[in-house]
């Protein structure tokens, strides 16, 4: 698993969206729920999960906040074929995050 901060861009200018489960994290720099939520990946990604996390800052991503709905951040946004399929906006724990990535 890779975690990586790409611009909305970037997502939205892949010739093919992988066929597989993806996560995308979206957050803000200045808030300190979404550290905390980045803190938990972190930590999950060392445990071994294996699905890819892009880390996108929602300040930079109007079409995607618009066209998948995301409410506020910290927000992981699971992902089948580059569309999303469930939104997590609580990062309950380590334990939670492993388990949806695994």
């Amino acid at each position: 698993m890779v975690m990586k901060e790409i611009t909305e861009q970037q997502w939205l200018q892949r010739d093919i969206a992988p066929k597989g489960k993806e996560a995308v994290f979206f957050f803000t720099p200045l808030c300190g729920t979404c550290k905390v939520g980045l803190r938990m990946l972190e930590v999950a990604e060392a445990a071994g999960i294996s699905t890819s996390v892009f880390l996108i800052n929602i300040n930079f991503a109007p079409v995607l906040r618009e066209k998948w709905k995301v409410a506020s951040v910290p927000c992981l946004v699971l992902t089948q074929a580059g569309e999303p399929v469930q939104m997590e906006y609580a990062m309950q724990s380590v334990d939670t995050l492993y388990r949806l990535l695994k």
